[in-house]
């Protein structure tokens, strides 16, 4: 007998890279060995030296198929086994190990937008549908489109084992948001990308797409970000309070080498509207919305916890901002 083994990895696409996958077949009592593919095909090759290397880094259950079959989250690598240029892992790994006193962990808010026809899932194929304010945490009729295909994804997730820990609907119509933590940097990375790769999966029975287009609607409409909380061990510890500001201080004095690894179009989305603040300043308050990072208002009452960057955008690459956020703020503790 055998099994299938769905292979995932981010492709070389730009500006914002591309999720794939394809089945192997396995034989049982073997695990996921490292696998070929054609990097022509997915922009992290050329025709004259096209092979590159699928190498298995997390796997979990596959909730779509078989009670045996598995997904497999994959690194790239070249082929003398060292990371492909658009390995974005490797790194986050040794930062994590770098820190690993620190006890790093996070918890990401993963917003995303249906899209259909190239427009918002359940929008009038004409014109727009009401304004913003019903359809944040709403129910009922048809302003709340995609719900059936979120409850899909609620159960795949945790069918798989992911760390899935709430969903909700966010403020434009067609916009959701699922979040996933809290965990280490590397491991939240992980579960992110898979995530989102059954979320496309998911939709694609429904006739959908699932857009994480920072700005997929011009206009007076928000845009999808990732809200990213993070906390270190000294944070999270009685008396916590002054790591967390001195956190938020340290994350300001690299303001632009974090905006500019956030995602693709955030001038777009981190406007200083639409519950952000502007892309090109930095501010951090307690339950500001409207500030870079937010901390929790039961943070400060506890005087220990975590704090939120709101600036990553929903096309962010998590384990590129959870390697900078370690980076920055345990660096500066060092």
């Amino acid at each position: 007998m055998a099994y299938q083994a769905e292979y995932i990895w981010i492709d070389g696409t730009k500006p914002s890279p591309l999720l794939r996958s394809k089945t192997r077949i396995i034989a049982d009592g073997k695990k996921p060995e490292i696998w070929g593919f054609d990097g022509s095909s997915t922009n992290q090759a050329t025709g004259d030296n096209s092979d590159c290397v699928l190498n298995p880094v997390f796997t979990c259950k596959d909730p779509l198929r078989g009670p045996n079959d598995i997904l497999v989250m994959c690194e790239v690598l070249l082929i003398d086994m060292t990371p492909h240029p658009t390995n974005t892992r490797a790194a986050c790994v040794a930062v994590e190990a770098e820190f690993a006193s620190f006890e790093p962990m996070f918890g990401i808010e993963q917003e995303y937008t249906f899209m259909a026809d190239g427009r918002p899932y359940g929008w009038p194929e004409v014109g727009y549908p009401a304004p913003q304010g019903p359809y944040y945490c709403g129910v009922g009729g048809s302003k709340m489109p995609g719900r059936d295909i979120v409850e899909a994804h609620t159960v795949a997730c945790l069918e798989a084992g992911l760390g899935i820990e709430g969903t909700n609907a966010e403020v434009m119509m067609a916009q959701w948001e699922f979040q996933i933590g809290v965990l280490a940097p590397v491991e939240i990375s992980d579960q992110i990308w898979v995530a989102r790769w059954l979320l496309n999966r998911i939709a694609e029975d429904f006739g959908v797409e699932a857009s994480f287009d920072s700005k997929p609607m011009k206009g007076d409409w928000n845009g999808a970000g990732a809200h990213t909380n993070f906390s270190t061990k000294q944070m999270r510890e009685d008396g916590g309070w002054d790591a967390i500001i001195a956190g938020c201080e340290a994350i300001g004095t690299r303001v632009e080498e974090h905006i500019s690894n956030y995602g693709v179009g955030i001038e777009e989305r981190l406007t200083g509207a639409h519950e952000t603040a502007r892309y090109d300043n930095f501010s951090y308050g307690t339950s500001d919305r409207g500030a870079s990072i937010r901390i929790p208002w039961k943070v400060a009452v506890d005087k220990k916890g975590w704090l939120e960057d709101r600036r990553p955008n929903a096309n962010m690459d998590p384990y590129t901002v959870t390697r900078l956020l370690v980076e920055t703020v345990c660096g500066a503790a060092k």
